[in-house]
């Protein structure tokens, strides 16, 4: 248990490097777009979905209401439904129990955290939680009280740095031909759905790519 928590620790120092970059252009753009310090501050602490909360942010900077910009950000995170479904057997105890467990889910500890066989090691997950949730929210504190000093924080790239990041974990994560199929099917889905459809759609359609990694029933008779 704890050799398996320490591991997930030194495993999740480079995406919260990654993550604090990220955070700190969060708390850059969300001071720009009228949050208070801690309102911004707050919306990492509870939220800590980089892609829900840039979401969000977007809806309320072009006058969008808290509802929508709520709505936004849980369609964003609508991906967690079917991780958390896959996790859900490897997570001791009742339902509350699992439910508190299960809100350490980040991309990055959820991939690494995967044994391969459908199990998954929950100590390693929490591990490699926990530097990026200290670091997500330590970016945000950066970014929200030395934005002054950053500027515009796309004049130095930082835009790029969160589809790369997640461009890398899909990578990792094709290993054979299944989850290729699976990984093209859904890129297709999303990039024919980007130009019309709201936010947060074209995530979860694309999602339904996945069925083509549940395995076939077969007949025993």
């Amino acid at each position: 248990m704890r050799e398996s928590f320490v591991r997930g620790v030194r495993l999740g120092i480079p995406y919260a490097v990654v993550g604090f970059v990220l955070s700190l252009s969060f708390g850059v753009v969300a001071r720009q777009a009228g949050f208070s310090p801690g309102q911004a501050i707050a919306a990492s602490a509870f939220v800590f979905a980089g892609s829900a909360q840039f979401a969000a942010l977007a809806v309320f900077a072009a006058g969008g209401t808290l509802v929508a910009a709520v709505a936004a950000a849980a369609m964003m995170n609508g991906r967690f439904l079917a991780m958390g479904v896959a996790l859900a057997p490897s997570l001791p105890g009742g339902p509350v129990r699992r439910g508190l467990q299960g809100q350490t889910v980040v991309d990055a500890s959820w991939a690494l955290a995967n044994n391969g066989d459908g199990t998954f090691d929950r100590w390693l997950l929490f591990g490699t939680t926990a530097p990026q949730y200290a670091t997500w929210v330590l970016g945000t504190v950066v970014g929200v009280y030395g934005g002054d000093l950053l500027g515009d924080p796309n004049r130095l790239g930082l835009d790029a740095v969160f589809p790369t990041y997640i461009l890398a974990l899909v990578l990792a994560e094709i290993r054979d031909p299944t989850s290729r199929r699976v990984a093209l099917l859904g890129a297709l889905i999303a990039m024919a759905l980007v130009p019309f459809a709201p936010p947060g759609v074209p995530v979860l359609a694309a999602a339904a790519a996945a069925l083509l990694g549940v395995p076939r029933r077969q007949d025993t008779a």
